[in-house]
């Protein structure tokens, strides 16, 4: 199995690297070969592979993760974290492709006390969830085989994420301060990336597609994780 795969040096796309099983050939995209910012470039990477090699997933692993700066950058964030992915789903969907998206706990509202089910109403809060909701719209309306993938609290020994930073933060400071109100099921990008595998396995071999949850248990507060 042949399996395009955009992003390089994430965390996820790094698990991909590390766990990707003897069957299957992984070809990484980085920014110098498509840049998310530049969607056409991003659909013209899959049109090149598809003549090319042939291709028989392609794998979203790249995007926008800086919560907190998409705030005052939501266009550009769109940009990356929806555009791009619209428009690789509209490549696939063209190069009849089935597409992966890896998508986001952010796409709800956090309100409950429960675990979400796929099906559950989506409700962004922030910048960085809408553009992930509107990713999952505009991939649902591509006409391609997709699989959308949602996850949150990635964690592994690199990268930026909660883990690293505080690890960073406890070697500098004698207490940490951290919230408790914030509840999810921290995951490792390992997990995530095996996870990826087997929906690529499945939808190569003509599953349906549709949206599906992967995360972390148990559940736990940020201060608790900590």
């Amino acid at each position: 199995m042949r399996l395009l795969v955009f992003g390089k040096t994430g965390q996820v796309a790094q698990a991909l690297a590390r766990r990707c099983p003897d069957a299957v050939d992984l070809q990484f995209l980085g920014r110098d070969q498509a840049d998310l910012s530049n969607p056409n470039s991003c659909a013209r990477a899959i049109a090149l592979a598809a003549e090319d090699a042939g291709v028989d997933a392609v794998i979203n692993a790249a995007a926008w993760t800086a919560v907190d700066a998409a705030e005052t950058a939501e266009a550009e964030a769109t940009v990356v974290n929806s555009d791009a992915p619209a428009a690789m789903a509209r490549a696939c969907a063209l190069a009849c492709i089935p597409f992966i998206q890896i998508s986001s706990d952010y796409v709800f509202d956090g309100a409950g006390t429960h675990a979400y089910a796929p099906d559950h109403p989506i409700g962004p809060l922030n910048a960085y969830g809408r553009s992930k909701c509107a990713a999952e719209l505009a991939i649902r309306a591509s006409g391609a085989r997709h699989l959308i993938l949602r996850t949150s609290w990635v964690f592994s020994a690199s990268g930026t994420n909660f883990v690293t930073k505080m690890l960073d933060v406890a070697a500098a400071r004698d207490r940490l301060s951290v919230v408790s109100d914030q509840t999810g099921g921290p995951t490792p990008a390992a997990s995530i990336a095996d996870a990826l595998f087997v929906a690529a396995d499945q939808i190569v071999a003509g599953h349906p597609g549709g949206t599906y949850h992967v995360c972390g248990h148990p559940y736990v507060s940020r201060a608790d994780f900590a």
